[in-house]
């Protein structure tokens, strides 16, 4: 190819430059489905749970706290695992583990068992969204990063839609043991495609030369891998991860709270509350989308990352702002208007910030990063569910839970304004 051509890829005609890359895309959305199914259904059988096992709010939460733990020990490793050998690898690995220790939560009889299969769980899980950037970040170029994050990170909330439909289905018809096994031994099938399809995009026979200069358009970074002790110490590292500490615990509420918050709120049960839950998680996937084509859009347009990534999570923190409100809403329907926009603000939120590491530093720091990151952000998710379990037992009013998620949009964009006030990207020189 010439130099001409190349210039020409570059510079926009990226129709004509093929697409192998949104296939990849849509193995890491496929996957992150599968990865909230599986997360999600101890929430949506929460009820059912806490009636067959006698537990009580507290209980819940200790088995939801041995998750955030090990998702917390997880990420941090998945995140020097994926740098070390590859997104393939990484995922694959990640993704054999979780699958087990879903698959073994039908084994489990008391909460000590569950915890175990909860902390198995989040330790595979940990690894869904350090591979998946790292897979992000060697096919797509900068400008198409949030937006491609934003497409795969769609499919937590398409999870989140399928779970309290089908869910439900299969417990009434074999038990809700049984559905943790037949989801469990379904998804596997995705280990087969990812393993087949995916390679880096210089290895790969279905990437046209047209394609790979469009991805390798950005002025090339080193590819060395950098560990955590090079990047610790940096304050853009800890922009990212503490906007995660703010906004992931409040994902975590709404993903195994909310069912039982509608089952007691507005007395709905297994069969009935699905159709609003699915709801509320489909307004979400349209944030997740929007939030990564805003921010990629403005840049296209000739805005700077910074002002892009900002200005989009300005507009998502004031559109989480309403969920103060939510317990005090009579209508189920006005409810599920109110906390879908909460939950569509969080995820284009969280497509902007999964875009940082990539936007901040080189290719061989980007899983170091998003590890440290994961895991602020589960030590986060760990306190709110101590917070939940002690203020629903104590209390039993969802109230000052709703009153955190609205605040904590603000904050994680103030900590990130603070941290790196122009974005400005960080030179391998710069570090260690």
């Amino acid at each position: 190819m010439s130099a001409t051509q190349a210039e020409t890829i570059r510079s926009g005609a990226v129709a004509n430059a093929g697409r192998y890359r949104w296939a990849i895309v849509a193995l890491l959305f496929a996957a992150t489905v599968i990865n909230y199914i599986d997360r999600q259904m101890i929430g949506v059988l929460k009820p059912t749970l806490m009636q067959d096992l006698d537990w009580s709010e507290r209980d819940f939460a200790g088995v939801i706290i041995w998750f955030q733990i090990a998702y917390a020990v997880g990420y941090i490793g998945f995140g020097k695992f994926v740098d070390m050998v590859g997104a393939r690898l990484g995922y694959a690995v990640a993704f054999v583990i979780w699958q087990v220790a879903h698959i073994a939560h039908g084994g489990a009889y008391s909460i000590t068992q569950f915890a175990m299969a909860r902390f198995g769980l989040g330790i595979g899980e940990s690894g869904n969204f350090p591979a998946g950037i790292k897979a992000v970040t060697e096919w797509f170029p900068a400008k198409e990063r949030a937006f491609a994050i934003g497409v795969f990170n769609a499919g937590a909330n398409i999870g989140a839609v399928v779970t309290p439909l089908v869910v439900p289905l299969i417990v009434v018809a074999w038990g809700w043991r049984m559905a943790f096994v037949i989801t469990g031994v379904v998804s596997l099938l995705w280990l087969v495609a990812w393993w087949t399809m995916y390679r880096s995009p210089r290895e790969h026979s279905k990437v046209s030369a047209g394609e790979l200069a469009w991805i390798e358009q950005d002025p090339a970074d080193p590819v060395t891998k950098l560990g955590y002790g090079a990047v610790l110490t940096r304050r853009e590292t800890w922009a990212y991860a503490l906007g995660k500490f703010f906004i992931d615990p409040i994902w975590w509420f709404f993903l195994f709270w909310l069912p039982g918050y509608l089952f007691k709120h507005y007395d709905l049960n297994l069969l009935t509350f699905g159709v609003p839950l699915a709801v509320i998680y489909l307004i979400s996937d349209i944030g997740s989308v929007a939030g990564g084509w805003m921010s990629s859009r403005m840049m296209k347009a000739g805005k700077s990352a910074n002002f892009a990534r900002k200005v989009t999570m300005l507009i998502c923190a004031f559109a989480v702002l309403p969920v103060v409100f939510a317990e005090s809403i009579d209508s189920v329907w006005l409810a599920v208007g109110v906390i879908g926009l909460a939950t569509a603000g969080h995820q284009a939120f969280s497509a902007n910030l999964y875009a940082l590491p990539s936007d901040l530093f080189p290719r061989g720091a980007v899983g170091s990063v998003v590890g440290i990151g994961g895991t602020v952000g589960a030590i986060g998710g760990t306190l709110m569910a101590f917070y939940a379990g002690e203020i629903l037992d104590r209390l039993g009013v969802y109230w000052p839970l709703f009153w955190v998620a609205g605040s904590a949009y603000f904050l994680a964009l103030l900590v990130v304004h603070l941290l790196s006030p122009r974005l400005a990207p960080v030179r391998v020189g710069d570090i260690g």
